[in-house]
């Protein structure tokens, strides 16, 4: 599944470690989300979302299409 999370947390200058507190996971979970190698649960899909308030389809794009 591609994102655009290291975009969105680039332009807010946020560091992995902000983005993990943020959303109450670990930065290595962050590392992983953003180079692909996991898919988020969809609750935290959701709360992604609401942290940049965005839907998930705009982070979140599925590569099966």
């Amino acid at each position: 599944m591609k994102n655009k999370l290291k975009v969105l947390r680039a332009e807010r200058n946020w560091t992995q470690a902000d983005l993990a507190n943020y959303l109450d996971v670990s930065r290595q979970t962050i590392n992983a989300i953003e180079k692909g190698k996991f898919d988020p649960s969809l609750p935290l899909a959701f709360k992604t979302a609401r942290l940049f308030s965005l839907k998930i389809e705009e982070i979140f794009e599925d590569e099966t299409d």
